[in-house]
């Protein structure tokens, strides 16, 4: 796989310099120069394959030029080590469950996967490297998670305070070992500054090895196309059109589907639902991008008022509009009919949603209004509910069941070092 800037500024790079570099040095976004199609007999034999198969035929797809077959297999059946099961709400709408992974959110996917890529090319480089991620909430967790005790990684995330559920904060503030969370006194968009200034900083990175692990690497994104080809096996043989609906912040989670889109996935639309921070509904609905300051609301993790993953999002359509237009809906929604969703779900299905998915299923429920077709939806559930009880529970009046590993890390205590949004204190931090 050759990648290259979305800015267009800098030379071509492999799969591996653009994992390590995560930004290329004309702060644009790493891209594939071309993304293959998969064979039809592929979609044909997909009812029949498991999640680590399809996996394995995507990934070795677009980097088997890089990893041998038999590399690819193991990363894949280590990291994707989880079920992915897909919930029918009714004939038309279906909830993917992405948040059976350790930590509790979708972020696995990207995390695991990228953790294990890195090991493998650091394994036959023996390189140390330092990853900055910038959370607004999941990211870290599974960041955390998919990074702890990996030989020659440290990891720095910076996290807005106050922005983010206790159950969010506690998973990315009690691992210790290689992990170091950063208390960020700012919104998201200050922890994304902070961390992107530090890559275009020559000082730092001449001393520094740095990485990143958000959604502005490209090996998180890779893994996060492979859900949509899994919830397509499962209702192929519906032989309706399918529909998926992205919970969106960063937009990585849905340039993800555009890939596998791009890749030969029969799609029939996508779907970007948001909350309050609705930059990328309002750029469909108008052919205007106004990044704008972040607005807090409940479905905190897509709090974000300038989306990374915007430039890649419009590039894999030739950075036309009207093509944009064609393929993506947009609808945002505020806290209350977040909340009312949330209620409609559970005593309709008695199924409890997180208050991201409850943003997709909202735009689920007006893209079907205004569409006669009859076809399969398919909400991307983002995150256990348990890790916004907070939320939920005052909604519908029971909290909802928390899994056992989360029990057991809320008991423990948080560690994290409080920081300004001056990028020369984050600077002297990381240098020292």
């Amino acid at each position: 796989m050759r990648l290259y800037s979305t800015k267009g500024k800098v030379a071509e790079v492999s799969f591996q310099e653009a994992v390590f570099k995560g930004l290329p040095d004309d702060n644009g976004l790493y891209m594939p120069t071309h993304i293959p199609r998969l064979p039809a007999s592929f979609f044909e034999k997909i009812h029949e394959l498991s999640f680590q198969e399809i996996a394995f035929e995507v990934t070795n797809t677009l980097i088997g030029d890089e990893i041998p077959a038999e590399d690819i297999k193991a990363i894949i059946n280590d990291s994707m080590n989880f079920e992915v099961p897909l919930i029918e709400l009714n004939e038309n709408t279906h909830v993917l469950e992405l948040f059976q992974g350790p930590s509790l959110a979708f972020k696995d996917f990207g995390a695991r996967f990228m953790a294990r890529v890195m090991s493998y090319f650091l394994q036959k480089e023996s390189k140390h490297i330092n990853i900055l991620v910038a959370t607004s909430g999941d990211t870290g967790s599974a960041v955390a998670q998919g990074f702890l005790g990996a030989k020659g990684i440290e990891v720095t995330i910076l996290y807005p305070s106050g922005k983010v559920s206790v159950n969010q904060e506690k998973q990315l503030t009690t691992l210790g070992q290689n992990i170091t969370a950063l208390e960020v006194d700012g919104v998201f968009d200050d922890c994304q500054k902070l961390v992107k200034t530090a890559f275009l900083d020559k000082e730092l990175t001449t001393q520094m090895n740095l990485s990143s692990a958000n959604s502005i690497n490209i090996a998180r994104l890779i893994p996060q196309s492979f859900y949509y080809f899994w919830a397509y096996a499962q209702l192929a043989s519906t032989k309706k059109p399918l529909v998926f609906c992205t919970p969106s912040g960063n937009f990585g989670n849905l340039c993800g589907g555009l890939i596998a889109y791009k890749m030969g996935l029969p799609v029939k639309h996508f779907i970007a639902a948001t909350n309050a921070n609705d930059i990328v509904p309002e750029y469909i609905n108008s052919g205007t991008f106004n990044a704008k300051a972040s607005v807090p609301t409940i479905s905190n993790a897509m709090d974000v008022g300038n989306p990374s993953n915007f430039p890649r999002m419009v590039a894999l359509f030739g950075n036309e509009y009207e093509e944009v237009k064609q393929m993506i809906a947009g609808f945002a929604f505020d806290d209350e009919e977040t909340k009312l969703a949330i209620t409609e779900v559970y005593h309709d299905y008695d199924y409890v949603l997180c208050p991201h998915t409850a943003v997709g299923y909202l735009g689920v429920q007006a893209y079907l209004r205004e569409e006669k077709e009859d076809i399969n939806t398919v909400v991307l559930a983002t995150a256990h509910p348990s890790k916004f009880s907070d939320v939920v529970e005052p909604v519908i009046g029971v909290a909802p069941e928390m899994p056992t590993s989360l029990q057991e890390i809320i008991k423990k205590e948080k560690v994290a070092i409080k920081m300004s949004t001056n990028f020369e204190d984050f600077k002297a931090f990381l240098l020292k």
